[in-house]
């Protein structure tokens, strides 16, 4: 029998409750991706580079159209001078471009901090490495870092920490001054670091992104990798990239041309394409979803849940716990099966989840209909 290298791994949570919310006829408020349709002009960009026969591998770093668009981009909306041809690589998603920089930074035996809750890519991809995934939680009430306690899990053995802004599950968003302290400690301490921001343009309330790539500090030591998906509504098309200085860079294409070697041909034409001719739409995505927020929220008023305005992502905690004592993972099922809304449970994104949370997470990346019918149903609860 086939010694299993993740033993403890099934189907994530994502593709479970879709499947559930599938069997019940659930409205799946779970899994993030948006209902409504990606921009016309980008459809038929990809429709158009396909049929002209643009379906041959692209160079390993990703066109170079794409890039230079990218540092554009990176310019125009981060104030981040890139190199397109030596600091940008372009992935089938942004899931790859994560475990290919776990796999060029972690050798046997090293230690990789996550933040709990976290995404749940980060973990296997340490244990394949040969690495150990040490969790620290960040603040119970408001999921912001405590760096001191951070700096407590550091020890020789630290190779790396893993960031993610805005934050998938909870929607919070690292501050500026949380930025400046990441980057004190991974300088203190010689450590790599991967920040996922692939929400990076779905910050609200007038707040704003900040990424790693604009503290000298960080910049220098960091992968900060990015998703097409998330940013044009084409999770599907499974496209992304990861800006990092030469040197990473280099040792992150190592690994990439044995994993996929390269991201979808046309695909490429066609992000390329439509953010060359319409480059400030990335930076109207977050008046559209904050209104899809404020909207869910609005209809959840009359509701026994409470909840406090996600600040970014398309993703909405609701706390139940004036409703049900019940574990989050037995309440989600309930849910779908009993009242057709599908979310996920919090609790399983974190090592040791707090006994004390009763936290579900919705998607608002969807239509009008779908989430007033799913706070109609959930107001009955």
């Amino acid at each position: 029998m086939l010694h299993s290298k993740l033993p403890d791994i099934g189907t994530n949570i994502f593709s479970r409750m879709t499947a559930l919310a599938s069997e019940c006829g659930a409205i799946n408020l779970s899994q993030g991706f948006p209902d409504f349709p990606a921009p016309q002009a980008l459809r038929e960009a990809m429709a158009r580079h396909a049929m002209h026969g643009h379906n041959q591998y692209a160079p390993l770093a990703g066109l170079p159209a794409l890039r230079e668009t990218l540092a554009s981009q990176l310019v125009n909306d981060r104030g981040v001078d890139c190199d397109p041809d030596t600091e940008i690589t372009v992935t089938p998603g942004a899931t790859v471009a994560i475990y290919c920089a776990i796999t060029a930074c972690v050798h046997p035996g090293d230690e990789v901090i996550v933040l709990d809750p976290c995404y749940d890519s980060y973990e296997p991809a340490i244990t394949l490495s040969g690495g150990r995934a040490v969790h620290v939680p960040l603040d119970a009430q408001t999921f912001t870092p405590d760096w001191d306690r951070i700096e407590s899990a550091v020890n020789p053995k630290t190779r790396l920490i893993i960031v993610n802004s805005p934050h998938n599950p909870t929607g919070a968003v690292l501050s500026r001054h949380d930025l400046r302290c990441l980057e004190t400690l991974a300088t203190r301490h010689d450590l790599y670091v991967i920040s996922d921001e692939v929400y990076e343009y779905l910050v609200y309330d007038d707040a704003a992104h900040h990424s790693v790539l604009q503290l000298e500090g960080l910049r220098e030591r960091s992968f900060a990798v990015f998703s097409f998906g998330k940013t044009l509504g084409v999770t599907g098309w499974k496209t992304g990239y990861c800006v990092a200085p030469p040197a990473l860079t280099s040792e992150l294409r190592k690994i990439h041309q044995f994993v996929c070697f390269v991201a979808v041909t046309p695909v490429q034409q066609a992000i390329a394409d439509f953010l060359h001719s319409l480059p400030g739409y990335p930076g109207q995505l977050a008046e559209d979803y904050q209104a899809r927020r404020d909207r869910f929220c609005s209809a959840l008023a009359g509701s026994r849940f409470r909840l406090r305005p996600a600040a970014g992502t398309y993703f909405q905690l609701l706390d139940y716990r004036d409703i049900s004592d019940q574990p989050d993972t037995v309440l989600c099922e309930t849910l779908a099966r009993q009242h057709g809304v599908a979310c996920v449970p919090v609790s399983v994104f974190s090592q040791s989840p707090d006994p004390e949370q009763r936290l579900l997470r919705f998607c608002f990346a969807k239509q009008d209909s779908q989430l007033e019918e799913a706070a109609q149903r959930l107001c009955r609860i």
